[in-house]
């Protein structure tokens, strides 16, 4: 994609003769007679370098580039003076010009300043983007959640986030629990330095233990360079190690190791690499279960568990899902350039009443599918997957874990009815067989 440069002067033959060069060395250029016209262009956006002349009709260059620095601040402006005019060149420099050049333009230094101008830019753009990343990872922004079980998780992750503890996360497939992993690290005070991330079930056992530690040049067939493993990687950062219940008997010895002493060596090799790196691992599994099994080592149970932190299903946090589709929701739009207004409360009823066996992951999947798949302005229940569709409680009937407790029975089953009869309070008493004020106390006591 080629870069815009505005060239601002009032002089038409050089304009002409700037963008004629500045054409050749490969950018798009766009004129402008005065300020006022330079100002127009580049409140558009499109503007990635500006060439402005100091004296101009209805704008000077000075009250351009004071505009620009102001409200434009990674826009670059060079700026183009006389011999006599030197002076306010340099007076430019301090309200924040990239530099100056006198007239007549040398072209090929001009050539020169504008490839470097663009090149600042383009890195302080990228510093305020991985700045604004950062930011939006320490604000929890990527996990969504009001319930009281999240509430519990997020000032869990704010206790623990400064230590250098392990943690171990559990919950089911597709709960959030990476999210939960990032937010620790980047919440911590080694949030500038490498969070690396390990799925220990999508390797085998010889795969995994060089993808850990590394290996040495011959360790085995194929190592033909050596490799440093995740740990070094990692080192003054944040180790994330996902479905830590997978690993084998053998990798669990070492890694058992590296908590105990922060040393390791090489498969194959005999130098003892010594790292500062914390740990972090999730399961989805039962370990005390595992332990018991014989699969799982109690020790490194215990070393891998000095912090814990649960996530809950999304069955059991219902609150959360009107939150988490309407993000999902403006996600997708944006990602497939669609314009949907919401979701129609049959579809809204449908979501809320899915028991989501894949939690999170599955309800991010299934409003991916339906926004795709939406033609009008409203999801409806035809744009839902059909496993979707049939669980819900819009033909008369509530679906209930086995399990569930009586006190959440009973406030779904008063949020469904309540859902079905638009929220008429009268007709849900009714149906309920409970007196109003029964029914106001219970809304009340729920928090629906």
């Amino acid at each position: 994609m080629k870069l815009t440069i505005l060239v601002a002067d009032d002089e038409k033959n050089i304009r002409e003769g700037l963008r004629e060069a500045l054409t050749l060395d490969g950018y798009d250029v766009v004129l402008a007679a005065d300020g006022r016209d330079a100002w127009d262009a580049v409140t558009k956006g499109d503007i990635d370098l500006v060439i402005t002349d100091l004296k101009m009709p209805h704008m000077s260059g000075e009250e351009l580039l004071r505009d620009i620095s102001s409200q434009f601040p990674t826009v670059p402006v060079i700026i183009l003076t006389g011999h006599g005019t030197i002076e306010s060149a340099v007076q430019a420099m301090h309200d924040g010009a990239y530099d100056f050049l006198t007239k007549p333009v040398n072209l090929d230094r001009l050539s020169l300043m504008a490839k470097r101008a663009l090149s600042n830019r383009e890195l302080a753009l990228q510093n305020r983007a991985m700045q604004e990343e950062l930011e939006r990872r320490s604000q929890f922004a990527s996990i969504i959640g009001k319930s009281a079980e999240m509430k519990q998780v997020f000032e869990m992750v704010r206790q623990v986030a400064p230590s250098r503890s392990s943690v171990l996360i559990t919950g089911e497939s597709g709960s959030g629990k990476e999210m939960i992993a990032e937010a620790l690290h980047y919440n911590s005070p080694r949030k500038d330095k490498p969070f690396i991330k390990v799925h220990c079930a999508a390797l085998s056992e010889t795969l995994l233990e060089s993808e850990l530690f590394g290996h040495e040049k011959g360790a085995f067939t194929g190592a033909i360079t050596r490799k440093r493993g995740r740990f070094e990687l990692a080192h003054l950062g944040t180790l994330f190690l996902d479905e830590i219940g997978e690993i084998n008997q053998n990798v669990q010895i070492k890694l058992l190791r590296v908590l105990e002493e922060k040393k390791f060596e090489r498969v194959g090799g005999e130098e003892t690499i010594e790292v500062d790196v914390r740990l972090i691992a999730a399961t989805n599994r039962n370990l005390k279960a595992a332990i018991a099994a014989g699969s799982f080592r109690e020790d490194i149970y215990y070393r891998l568990n000095v912090v814990n932190i649960h996530i809950p299903p999304l069955r059991e946090r219902k609150e959360d899902i009107p939150l988490l589709a309407a993000s999902f929701l403006r996600e997708f739009c944006q990602e497939n350039g669609k314009n949907i207004d919401g979701i129609d409360p049959k579809a809204r009823l449908a979501l809320y009443n899915y028991s989501w066996p894949g939690n999170v992951r599955q309800l991010r999947n299934s409003l991916e599918s339906a926004v795709v798949l939406c033609k009008g302005s409203m999801i409806t229940m035809e744009d839902l997957p059909p496993n979707v569709r049939g669980d819900t409680g819009t033909d008369d009937y509530l679906r209930v874990p086995v399990g569930t407790s009586l006190a959440e029975v009973e406030k779904e089953v008063i949020r469904t009815t309540l859902g079905r009869e638009g929220g008429n309070k009268s007709r849900t008493a009714e149906i309920l067989g409970i007196g109003r004020k029964t029914l106001h106390r219970k809304i009340e006591e729920y928090g629906l």
